[in-house]
C-alpha cells in the first residue's frame, strides 16, 4: 500500500512540477525551491510580527482596540502588514506541507535521513501552533472560540482536570495577564522553530535558505496584492457573556476545532496523537528499504580524484557536497539538468527526473544527474567543473618518525606518529604527498590498513640522486618531523564487488597492496584474493614472510612470489618471468576478475592491455602508477602524473 501512495505522490509531483516548467521554466519552478521558500516566508512572517508587535496592547480591553486602530487607522502600512503576517503563515504552512509530502513519497525520509524528517514534522506542528495561538490574540468572536475550545481540548488531559476552561466561565476571571501569556507563547514558539530550523537545515550540504530573487520579487508582490485586495480584518469583539454560535472560520489553521464539537476531545487526542506518532515513526516502519551495504559506498570523483563515501540512499550530489566537493547544481529535484555527469564505473539507482533534463539517449550512454542518482555499489562519476577543482581541501599534517627498519638494501620501513588528539581517515590503497623544504613533494602510498591507528608506515624505495629518498636513508633519524599533505589518490578496494581479486605488485608497489589486503582480512572480505608480486630476485622480497603468513591463515589469499633475474646462486625454484606474464600463464581467460596493479609505469602500461585482451572488463582494472581518465569499456588508456607507491 505505501509503495503504491509513493508511486502515485511521485507521478503526481514529477506531472504537476513538469506543468510549472513551461509556465516558469525549469530554474524558477516554485517546487523546486518549496524549502527555500518557506524560509523567505517565515522572515516575512517575523519582521511583520515584530512591527506588529508594537502597537499591541496586552489588555482585555486594548488587545481588540489595538488591533482595530493598526487595521484601519493605519490600513495603509499597519493594515497590510496584519494581512502579509496572516497569508504569508498560511503560504509556509502550504510549503511546508508540500516540501513534507515531496520527500515523502520521493521516499527521502528513512535511514540517515531520519532526523530532517521528524524535525521537519516537529517543525510544522511548531508553526501550526503558532498560528493558532496568533488567533487568540486579537480577541475577537473567533479568538473566544479558538481559546475556550482550546481550553476545553487540554481539560480533558488528567494533569488539567478541568482547570483551565473554568477561567473564561465569567468575564470578570479574564484578566491582562492572560494577554501577557498569549503574546508570550506567539513570540516563544516562533523562535523555538527558529532555531529548530537552523538545526533541521544544516543537515543539508549547501541547503539553500533563499529562493532565487525572482521567486522571492514575485512571491513578495503577489502577497501584497492579496493583502489590498482580501485584507484580514478582526470579527466582532469577544463576549464571554454570550456563547459564540456563528463566526468566520478558519479551515486553513483550524481544522481540527470543527470535530471538537463532533466528537470528544480524547478521540480528537486520539486522531492528532496518532497521525503524530505515525509520522514520526514513518523512518522506521515498514516496508523497509533492503539495505545492500552495511557500511554504504565509495565514490571516486574525476577530475577532482577524490575519494569521499556515499551512503545508502543518499544523493551523489550530497554526498559530494557534504565533502566539499564543487558539483554544479541548481534545483536539487532532477529539472534543471544542471548537474549532469557520467557515470564511468559501477552500479546506480537513477531516480527520478524530469525527462527534458535527461534523456533515454543520454542515459544510455551513461549520463546521470547527481542530485537524482543514488548508489548500489561503489562508483565512479566524471562532471565538468564550473569552478576551479580543489573545493575539497587536502590537509596538511606534522608527524614525528617513531621507528625504521631497513628491509632490504634499497627499501626503508618508516613509522609515523601524528601529533596528540590528531586522525587521519584514508582508504587502503592511497598515498601521502611528503612535502620538501624547497616545495616539492613525494608521493608514498600507504602501507598500513585504515584500521590500524598510531602509526602510519611507509615503504620507501632508495633513488639514486633523489632529492629525498638518499636523505631518508642517510640521515633520517627518530624523532625526526615529517610534513605530508593527505589522504590523496584514486587506487582503493572495491569492497562492493565479488569477483575474485588478483593483486600486482611490482617491488615497494607492494606498499598499498599491504595496506589493503590487511584491510580485506580486517573486514572479513570473503572473496579470493591472490597476490603476484614481482621483483627481481628473492632477497628484494622485502617482507615476503608477511604474505605467507596471510596465505597460512586465511584460506581465500593465495600468495606467488615472481623472480624477474634470479641469480644461480638463489636456488630460486619457483616462477620466474614478468609477473604479468605469470599471471597471463595462470588464467587464459580474466572475464570476471578485479585486478589491482601497483608498479612501475613500465610494468602496469604492459601489463593493462594484455589483461583486456584476456577478457579483463576496463572497469575492473585499477592501477596506482597511472591514472585512467576513466573506466569507460573501450576506451584507451592516458598515462598522467604518477600518484603513489613511489
Amino acid at each position: 500500500m505505501l509503495k503504491l501512495v509513493h508511486r502515485a505522490g511521485r507521478w503526481a509531483f514529477l506531472r504537476v512540477e513538469s506543468f510549472f516548467n513551461l509556465a516558469f521554466g525549469d530554474r524558477l519552478n516554485p517546487l523546486y525551491y518549496l524549502g527555500p521558500i518557506s524560509y523567505f516566508l517565515f522572515w516575512i512572517v517575523l519582521g511583520s510580527g515584530l512591527y506588529l508587535y508594537i502597537f499591541f496592547d496586552t489588555g482585555v480591553e486594548e488587545a481588540y482596540a489595538s488591533v482595530e486602530q493598526l487595521t484601519h487607522g493605519q490600513w495603509y502600512f499597519g493594515g497590510i502588514l496584519r494581512s502579509l503576517h496572516r497569508y504569508a503563515s498560511d503560504g509556509m504552512v502550504l510549503t511546508m506541507l508540500l516540501h513534507l509530502a515531496r520527500h515523502f513519497v520521493f521516499d527521502r525520509y528513512r535511514a540517515f535521513r531520519w532526523f530532517s524528517w521528524v524535525s521537519g514534522v516537529v517543525l510544522l506542528w511548531l508553526i501550526y501552533s503558532a498560528g493558532i495561538n496568533g488567533y487568540m490574540l486579537p480577541w475577537d468572536r473567533l479568538a473566544q472560540f479558538v481559546v475556550i475550545a482550546t481550553a476545553e481540548w487540554f481539560d480533558w488531559i488528567p494533569v488539567f482536570g478541568g482547570t483551565l476552561v473554568r477561567n473564561f466561565i465569567f468575564p470578570e476571571n479574564v484578566n491582562d495577564r492572560l494577554f501577557s501569556l498569549l503574546s508570550f507563547i506567539h513570540i516563544g514558539i516562533p523562535l523555538a522553530a527558529l532555531a529548530l530550523l537552523m538545526v533541521h537545515t544544516q543537515r543539508v550540504p549547501q541547503a539553500r535558505t533563499s529562493p532565487p530573487w525572482p521567486i522571492a520579487a514575485t512571491l513578495s508582490a503577489a502577497l501584497v496584492v492579496l493583502s489590498l485586495l482580501k485584507p484580514a480584518l478582526s470579527q466582532a469583539p469577544a463576549d464571554l457573556a454570550s456563547a459564540v454560535t456563528v463566526i468566520d472560520f478558519d479551515w486553513f489553521y483550524l481544522p481540527v476545532y470543527a470535530l471538537l464539537y463532533r466528537w470528544s476531545p480524547g478521540e480528537v487526542w486520539a486522531l492528532v496523537g496518532g497521525a503524530t506518532a505515525l509520522f514520526l515513526l514513518a523512518p522506521w516502519l515498514p516496508p523497509k528499504r533492503r539495505r545492500v551495504s552495511k557500511e554504504g559506498f565509495h565514490l571516486l570523483v574525476r577530475p577532482d580524484n577524490h575519494i569521499i563515501s556515499v551512503r545508502e540512499g543518499e544523493s551523489i550530489l550530497d554526498a559530494g557536497l557534504r565533502e566539499g566537493i564543487a558539483f554544479p547544481f541548481e534545483c536539487r529535484n532532477g529539472g534543471c539538468g544542471k548537474c549532469k555527469a557520467t557515470l564511468t564505473y559501477g552500479e546506480i539507482d537513477p531516480g527520478n527526473y524530469q525527462k527534458d533534463a535527461l534523456s533515454e539517449a543520454e542515459r544510455a550512454a551513461g549520463k546521470l544527474l547527481l542530485c537524482c542518482a543514488t548508489a548500489l555499489s561503489d562508483i565512479e562519476v566524471e562532471y565538468e567543473p564550473t569552478e576551479p577543482l580543489g573545493g575539497r581541501p587536502i590537509r596538511t599534517y606534522n608527524a614525528r618518525v617513531t621507528r625504521m627498519n631497513r628491509l632490504a638494501p634499497d627499501v626503508m620501513q618508516v613509522f609515523l606518529a601524528l601529533g596528540p588528539g590528531e586522525q587521519l581517515d584514508y582508504y587502503a590503497g592511497q598515498y601521502i604527498n611528503v612535502l620538501l623544504p624547497n616545495g616539492e613533494h613525494r608521493s608514498f602510498s600507504f602501507a598500513t590498513a585504515p584500521h590500524v591507528q598510531g602509526e602510519i608506515e611507509l615503504q620507501i624505495r632508495l633513488v639514486p640522486g633523489g632529492k629525498f629518498t638518499p636523505w631518508v636513508f642517510d640521515h633520517m633519524q627518530v624523532g625526526d618531523t615529517i610534513r605530508f599533505e593527505a589522504p590523496l589518490g584514486s587506487f582503493f578496494l572495491r569492497e562492493d564487488s565479488d569477483k575474485p581479486i588478483i593483486f600486482v605488485a611490482g617491488s615497494t608497489g607492494f606498499a598499498p597492496v599491504k595496506s589493503m589486503v590487511e584491510h580485506a582480512l580486517h573486514i572479513g572480505l570473503k572473496r579470493n584474493m591472490l597476490l603476484y608480486w614481482g621483483v627481481r630476485r628473492p632477497q628484494d622480497l622485502y617482507l615476503g614472510e608477511l604474505p605467507r603468513q596471510w596465505e597460512r591463515e586465511h584460506a581465500n589469499f593465495k600468495f606467488i612470489p615472481v623472480m624477474s633475474d634470479p641469480a644461480p646462486e638463489d636456488h630460486w625454484t619457483g616462477r620466474i618471468g614478468l609477473v604479468h606474464e605469470a599471471i597471463l600463464a595462470d588464467f587464459p581467460d580474466l572475464a570476471g576478475h578485479q585486478i589491482y596493479a601497483c608498479g612501475s609505469v613500465d610494468m602496469v602500461a604492459a601489463a593493462h592491455p594484455a589483461f583486456l585482451a584476456r577478457g579483463l572488463a576496463q572497469e575492473d582494472c585499477f592501477s596506482d602508477t597511472f591514472l585512467l581518465p576513466a573506466h569507460k569499456p573501450g576506451g584507451a588508456a592516458e598515462i598522467m602524473k604518477p600518484g603513489g607507491g613511489r
